[in-house]
């Protein structure tokens, strides 16, 4: 992204940075969950089901702010890679509940640590101070 031409009219734009960093940030994530063999929702979905328990499918989408029909996709991969378990509701077997495996368990420890990995790349450029600036300013427009 350095090669790309400077456009005076949106170069010291808020709006325009902020989108060339979180295009950069994203490759980054990208290629490190590529790497492990995930997707962002796969990550997603199972720090859900680490810190919530078992959930149903239903309130597991809500909860990640992932759309009906991608949860539905996500947890197809999850369970095919033995990250999670569907299974029908007990108490209402129109629902399935989803709980997160011990492998799935596994494969979050693994991607918390590329997690860290990533934090450092995307902030690099930056000293402690700066970076501890940054993420303060950040959680104040979120």
């Amino acid at each position: 992204m350095k090669d790309m031409a400077s456009l005076k009219r949106v170069d010291g734009l808020p709006t325009w940075l902020l989108s060339r960093a979180n295009a950069r940030a994203q490759a980054i994530l990208h290629d490190a969950f590529g790497r492990a063999g995930v997707r962002g929702y796969h990550f997603r979905v199972l720090a859900a089901l680490e810190e919530f328990g078992p959930v149903s499918q239903a309130n597991l989408g809500r909860r990640t702010g992932i759309d009906r029909s991608d949860i539905v996709a996500t947890l197809n991969d999850l369970v095919v890679k033995d990250l999670v378990s569907r299974a029908p509701d007990s108490n209402d077997r129109r629902q399935n509940v989803v709980t997160i495996t011990r492998p799935g368990e596994e494969m979050l420890r693994r991607l918390d640590v590329a997690l860290t990995e990533v934090q450092d790349v995307v902030l690099e450029p930056l000293n402690d101070r700066e970076r501890a600036t940054l993420i303060r300013l950040l959680a104040k427009l979120g």
